[in-house]
């Protein structure tokens, strides 16, 4: 038996939850897995994993074996790195999970940059800002809007994307530009936004001399991306409060206006994040890196 490839199987199976996934992820079939983890077993003279139709757990014994085993291999992926790094460009293919509004308009317009410097990394790209569980996905990265939502996460702070509101000129027409955030309620149409991951709508508020004041009016349309409120905004469908960056290009254009300029919105948090648990490969590394680079640009 190869003890390392034992070790990767155990691995694999625990953080991929099914015995048919790990197999997936590591390319071989899933009685291969299954032949390494129960040779494992055997050689070790203790049961790992207890197995049933619905999940797989691990024993008291396969826990502490487990946790060793993940030390091991990314002391071993460390070894490798620190030795190939120093004479390779980074190379292969990174996983990285974003939202959309991020990806059309901060990270895919930059990547030819990205692709010059290091072009033998691949990079795949998941559109949705989702609960996904980067370990069991295989994702290597996830550049996440907002607060981040989990503890198994090492997180790299970017910085803060201010918020905006604005309306269309044909909007304004058909209903008058307001003057102060409090009349929206009163007479203005506002395009809702609910979170993709709870479902629950987001509040808006607007800052200025210590006054606060929340972004709220009637609503006819409610959306979960920030790009279709964008694009709800640009059709004269309400007033659309979202990221200054998707907004300042149509500012200019004169496609919207912004409203309220000498009040303040919210600034939202944005991160990259990994998981705790896995070692930081020379191509993820830079790649997290390099986005690092591009948020002093946005404002």
């Amino acid at each position: 038996m190869d003890k390392f490839e034992a070790m990767q199987a155990l691995v694999s199976v625990v953080n991929a939850g099914t015995f048919t996934r790990a197999a997936n992820l590591m390319n071989v079939p899933t009685s291969t897995v299954t032949r390494l983890v129960q040779t494992l077993e055997k050689e070790l003279g203790v049961k790992l994993l207890h197995r049933t139709s619905r999940q797989l757990t691990l024993t008291q014994e396969g826990a502490a074996y487990y946790e060793g085993a993940v030390r091991v291999l990314e002391e071993i992926n460390a070894l490798d790195s620190s030795v190939t790094s120093a004479s390779k460009s980074p190379r292969g293919r990174i996983k990285v999970e974003l939202s959309g509004s991020a990806a059309y308009n901060l990270i895919i317009p930059k990547l030819p940059d990205f692709f010059a410097r290091y072009p033998d990394v691949q990079v795949e790209m998941n559109i949705g800002n989702r609960a996904v569980d980067l370990i069991a996905e295989n994702v290597d990265c996830v550049l996440r809007l907002g607060p981040l939502l989990s503890d198994t996460l090492i997180a790299r702070p970017l910085g803060v994307l201010p918020l905006i509101t604005c309306a269309s000129p044909a909007y304004l027409e058909r209903h008058g530009t307001p003057q102060h955030p409090e009349t929206l309620e009163k007479s203005h149409t506002v395009i809702r936004m609910t979170s993709p991951r709870s479902g629950r709508d987001f509040t808006f508020e607007l800052r200025r001399d210590g006054v606060l004041v929340e972004v709220k009016g009637g609503h006819q349309l409610s959306v979960n991306d920030s790009t279709a409120a964008l694009a709800a905004g640009l059709a004269g469908l309400g007033v659309v409060t979202t990221y200054a960056f998707m907004i300042h290009p149509h500012v200019v254009s004169g496609a919207l206006c912004r409203l309220f300029p000498d009040w303040e919105g919210d600034n939202i948090p944005v991160h990259i994040a990994y998981p705790v648990n896995r070692h930081l490969a020379q191509k993820v590394r830079v790649f997290i890196d390099w986005v690092a680079s591009l948020f002093p640009l946005v404002g």
